[in-house]
């Protein structure tokens, strides 16, 4: 019988590198909790409807990655591509929105049809942050400060920042008919895909990856022109406010994101160390969405950062030290000691809670039982054979110092022993 395996771009995360994510999780959520963010759990299923109307029906998403079915009711649903819209749903059917600020956060699974590649998966893990209630720039630029803090915690190295305005929609319109004019001119030269979107959603075209359309694209007018005084003065202050924190960024004009419901502020960390799959961190001002998906106009501002991306470049940066094996290694060579063993384990946890301590099960010879032992990497090797059952007694072996003498310890005193032992 041919055995099932993992659906392609959904991948296991193994036990070797799992410590990567707990490092990583830790950190974010610390981090979290300094900056004032309350965490929100959120389904993982949605109407169909929430993306098409947040995200935008001429988008790549909605159009191609979206893994829609219809169930047993007939009801349209689909897994979530992105946490964003989700959030909002919540916030709006839970009356956490109107006339309050609110700082949130959600991490977990998200899910787009795409080709599988290096950093790009059909099931991925984000961590994403929302505030809702605040319009001016010094909370976008809080938002940028937090993520620059949060590489240095990780101890990320050559992440830069990419930064752009998109404005108001009354002036992105603007915007959007001088492009449509720019490329019309040139849509000789574009692509089949680009010129598919060329009248539907030509901001798309200024990031296509063809390069023919992308040689286009560098010379096609900015949004600059277009931007009324208000957007312009949101974005000064917001290069203003990181100036003063010393966050260090680059303003790209071409920058507009993928998904519809962006206003104002757009940006992207990226690495060049992970190939074609560089953005770890992106996001931007959307507030006109909060009225889109039917509640009272709030002003907005989120980010999604790629866990697998960032586990892969802490994983190549060497940012982390692989964990440290178990503390004591209990080895219990008799059958007739089991009991005596689990008892002594658990007496150990209860007066060290912090302990690290792997009970040998199964049985085995000593020999065997000290290889399994010296495989785990344990500092210790605590032997309770016969005679020490006899006698109340254990025997305490350095695993990991070859010239330490082993001593016979009474069991009412291993707890103090091994506390003194490993500093806790």
């Amino acid at each position: 019988m041919k055995a099932i395996q993992s659906i392609r771009g959904m991948h296991d995360i193994l036990p070797d590198t799992v410590y990567l994510w707990q490092y990583l999780e830790d950190r974010l959520r610390s981090l979290l909790d300094a900056y004032g963010y309350q965490e929100i759990r959120l389904p993982a299923v949605e109407f169909t409807e929430l993306f098409a109307r947040s995200i935008g029906d001429v988008t790549d998403i909605v159009e191609k990655e979206m893994y829609t079915f219809e169930d047993r009711n007939g009801d349209r649903l689909s897994l979530r591509p992105e946490g964003t819209a989700g959030c909002v749903r919540a916030g709006i059917e839970h009356g956490l929105l109107h006339n309050q600020v609110q700082r949130l956060w959600y991490q977990g699974p998200m899910f787009r049809h795409e080709r599988p590649q290096k950093g790009r998966y059909r099931q991925f893990h984000q961590v994403g942050m929302e505030v809702f209630g605040l319009q001016g720039p010094d909370v976008d630029a809080e938002m940028l400060a937090f993520t620059a803090r949060l590489w240095k915690a990780l101890g990320l190295r050559n992440l830069r920042l990419e930064l752009n305005t998109l404005g108001t929609p009354a002036s992105r319109l603007r915007y959007r008919e001088r492009l449509i004019d720019y490329f019309e001119v040139h849509r000789d030269g574009l692509d089949p895909e680009a010129l598919r979107r060329l009248h539907d959603n030509p901001l798309r075209l200024l990031d296509s990856k063809h390069p023919d359309t992308a040689a286009i694209a560098r010379e096609a007018p900015t949004l600059l022109d277009d931007l009324d005084a208000d957007s312009r003065a949101h974005f000064e202050g917001l290069r203003a406010n990181l100036d003063a924190l010393g966050v260090v960024y680059t303003h790209n004009p071409r920058l507009v994101r993928g998904l519809d419901y962006y206003t104002h502020t757009v940006f992207e960390w990226i690495t060049d160390e992970l190939g074609a799959q560089g953005t770890v961190c992106a996001g931007g001002r959307y507030d006109g969405l909060v009225e889109q998906l039917g509640g009272r106009a709030t002003p907005a501002i989120g980010l999604a950062m790629g866990l697998e991306r960032l586990v892969s470049l802490l994983a190549e940066q060497s940012a982390v030290a692989a964990p440290e094996g178990p503390d004591i290694y209990l080895v219990v060579p008799a059958d007739d000691a089991r009991i005596q063993a689990l008892l002594l384990a658990e007496r150990l946890r209860d007066a060290l809670p912090s302990l690290r301590l792997v009970l040998n099960c199964g049985g085995g010879s000593i020999k065997a039982q000290m290889k399994k032992a010296d495989r785990t990497g344990a500092r210790y090797a605590v032997i309770l054979g016969p005679d020490e059952i006899a006698s109340g007694t254990a025997v305490v072996k350095a695993m990991r110092d070859p010239g330490a003498s082993q001593l016979t310890v009474s069991q009412d005193d291993l707890a103090a022993l091994m506390q003194a032992r490993l500093g806790r």
